[in-house]
């Protein structure tokens, strides 16, 4: 988990956070029939003889560049059919439920023009479209390495898209790009979409320009534009149906939500960086399955997060909460901290903005890569006003909420050969109900009993019981009461609780909560100090929002370990078969249950490296802790600091901290200014430890049946 905001990175990664996304047109409600013509249409086209039909002839991306751009608008996809999938895929979902599934696959909020000018801004350090380029090993046009078709999954861990096949021989721009037929716009994996440039011009293309070194890479515009949706980060193999060939799958091998717990962030980009960079080491420490949604705009800390699987969201408890004029509103807590607290609506909108839609506003507000101003919080108001792709992502929401809301758990008797893993003894699952119940439910359902049980630990506890053995707990329950709790309560690692950007004053305050922003403190943390054990750390947490953490559902969740908010506790098996989802699952369960067992991790560098962070200069040796440099603010860090960090003796006391051997000046100094001196990543959340171990045991088998 251990990426850090400096540098260029910071950019490279706000990716994966993916909700949703945006595109100039207007929205315009089409029928069943008509949806149903235009799938008919994607699949004619793949069918022998049959060429594209005339609204995808039109965009040519040979036109000469003056030519094209007004093509390029008019011609743009339709605002319901925005990509390929089968017309079984859909199931029985709905008219308004299918235009949402094609939101969440597809809807890029116009971002493509935000990765574009990233990949120019890092020089190809960030750059889709070199990341999708599957040019083979040994090519004369770029000699670095690029990932093949057959290995993505293993290498970066997305999911291929299922109607794309590999290239077999570079296209007339010399890209070695998926074979898409069905779909135009499609890149080669789920999530990723492809647009004419409008900037390309065929006279000044040049492959073996693009993909120069230093200054000049990725400056020369290509013929493409990659821009990213939701579906990079959320859709999944189906755990009841798995792949035999991950990096081959099929239609019915992907669901919608799930959350790709195998998706590599910190590899997506950053192959030009040079291992000696102490970026590198930051992005290659970052645990598969999880994204850090504050990277862009940047707080600072490094805090990537799991993502979540969305399932039974008509049953999400909501809170009264005082908005931002005032009023007081119903809403879910949403982000691991509960800080997205405004409504399901603005949330989604604040997600598109975070992933590039409306980023010619956005970055004028904070400074992307290494957040040397302050920021300034995004106004609702002005978006709304100058920003054209916001009313279009705003009329798709009501759709792609209905869409998700009807996902529902996917239980592991249903997936193949799941039934072994489950008990046969109703006594053991009774036992392990009973257990839920005294320790778990409290907090891990949305079925609660009224205030005047609660104010009774007696009545609370067999209300609970009674709750909890029914034959209908499991129905209707998001298995979370989705409350925020102080992060000294749950004990696990702070990084994310104390992420600052939805504070007052910050890019994110309007789409925070009044309530929210007036939380108190939740008290005083006590950390280990990994440098001198007797010396423990004290982090006084600033009231105003930070520290908390929303309880999280756990539906399903024998399919997505490992666990905890930061995927840290437990196994990473590359596996997303049953048998792997289960060895995952059963090696997280008990260094849950029995923390004596867990690895205690602290992310570390491997090898010597060198920190370049504004003025902050460093050179880091091999086995420093990551978060020690990755969470320093270059704003707030003294001048004394700085200097001693660019002097040979801070490299040699660097050297010393790594031997444990503590320095009275500089040790002191990078804690102090750390902005989450939390180490150790997979401690905490200890509730079940006390248990007797066949209450454990009885519990886990519970578990699996969610």
């Amino acid at each position: 988990m251990k990426k850090s905001r400096l540098g260029v990175i910071v950019c490279a990664i706000a990716i994966l956070v993916m909700v949703l996304g945006c595109s100039p047109y207007e929205y315009q409600a089409t029928s069943v029939e008509r949806l149903r013509e235009l799938i008919a249409e994607a699949e004619a086209r793949n069918q022998p003889g049959n060429t594209l039909p005339p609204k995808y002839e039109q965009q040519n991306p040979t036109q000469p560049v003056e030519d094209r751009k007004s093509d390029y608008q008019a011609t743009e996809y339709d605002r319901d059919y925005l990509g390929y999938v089968p017309s079984d895929y859909y199931g029985d979902l709905t008219e308004a439920e299918q235009r949402g599934l094609q939101t969440w696959y597809f809807w890029t909020g116009g971002n493509e023009k935000f990765f574009r000018d990233l990949a120019k801004q890092t020089r190809g350090e960030a750059d889709f479209l070199s990341l999708l380029d599957a040019r083979p090993d040994g090519d004369t046009v770029d000699k670095s390495r690029h990932y093949q078709r057959n290995e993505r999954f293993k290498k970066i861990g997305v999911v291929n898209d299922p109607s794309c096949t590999a290239a077999t021989k570079p296209d007339e721009y010399g890209l070695w790009l998926d074979k898409c037929d069905r779909d135009p716009n499609a890149a080669g994996i789920m999530g990723a979409r492809k647009f004419p440039n409008p900037n390309f011009d065929p006279e000044k293309w040049d492959a073996v320009q693009y993909y120069a070194a230093a200054a000049n890479q990725a400056q020369v515009e290509p013929p493409y534009r990659v821009g990213i949706s939701c579906g990079v980060c959320h859709i999944a193999f189906n755990p009841l149906k798995p792949p035999q060939d991950p990096e081959n799958p099929k239609w019915e091998n992907i669901v919608s939500a799930l959350g790709n717990q195998y998706l590599r962030e910190g590899s997506l980009f950053g192959g030009t960086i040079p291992d000696e960079d102490f970026r590198k080491q930051v992005l290659n420490s970052q645990p598969p399955g999880t994204s850090d949604t504050s990277r862009i705009a940047t707080d600072h800390i490094d805090n990537p997060n799991a993502i979540n699987a969305i399932f039974n969201l008509a049953d999400r408890p909501r809170y009264e909460e005082v908005m931002n004029d005032g009023t007081k509103q119903k809403v879910p807590h949403i982000l691991k901290d509960g800080a997205d607290s405004v409504g399901i609506p603005l949330a989604s909108e604040r997600v598109y903005i975070n992933i590039g839609s409306c980023s010619d506003y956005w970055l004028t507000l904070h400074e992307p890569l290494l957040g040397t101003k302050p920021q300034k919080p995004f106004d609702i108001e002005t978006a709304r006003k100058e920003c054209e792709y916001w009313p279009k992502t705003e009329a798709r929401m009501a759709n792609a909420e209905a869409f998700l809301t009807t996902l529902a758990p996917m239980n592991l008797e249903a997936a193949p050969g799941g039934k072994a893993y489950l008990t046969k003894d109703d006594s053991v699952l009774n036992q392990g109900k009973v257990a839920f119940a005294d320790t778990c439910a409290s907090c891990h359902s949305s079925k609660q009993p009224p205030a005047e049980i609660i104010a009774d630990p007696e009545q609370a506890k067999q209300w609970y019981r009674e709750s909890v053995l029914s034959s209908d707990f499991l129905e209707h329950n998001f298995l979370s009461d989705d409350k925020r709790y102080p992060i000294t309560q749950i004990g696990t690692n702070a990084a994310r609780a104390l992420a600052t950007n939805a504070k007052e004053g910050q890019v994110w305050a309007q789409f925070s909560s009044l309530t929210y922003k007036q939380l108190p403190s939740p008290g005083k943390l006590n950390l280990e100090n990994p440098f001198d054990e007797d010396k423990p750390i004290e982090f006084d947490i600033p009231a105003g929002g930070t520290g908390y953490a929303r309880t999280p559902s756990l539906i399903s969740v024998w399919s997505s370990a490992p666990l905890l908010h930061n995927n840290e506790l437990g196994e990473y098996t590359a596996d997303p078969s049953v048998a792997g989802r289960m060895t995952a699952f059963n090696d997280a369960i008990e260094k849950l249950l029995w923390p004596e067992k867990r690895d205690r991790i602290i992310h570390r560098t491997e090898r010597d490296t060198h920190l370049a962070m504004g003025e902050l200069e460093a050179d880091v040796p091999q086995g420093t802790p990551i978060k020690l440099l990755a969470n320093l603010d270059p704003r707030e860090t003294p001048r004394i600091l700085q200097r001693k960090l660019n002097s040979e003796l801070g490299g040699n006391i660097l050297s010393s901290l790594v031997r444990f051997i503590p320095d009275e000046v500089l040790t002191p100094l990078l804690l102090k200014y750390n902005r989450v001196p939390d180490f150790i990543e997979d401690h905490g959340h200890e509730f079940g430890a006390n248990l007797a171990d066949d209450d454990k045991r009885a519990l886990i088998e519970f578990l699996k049946t969610f």
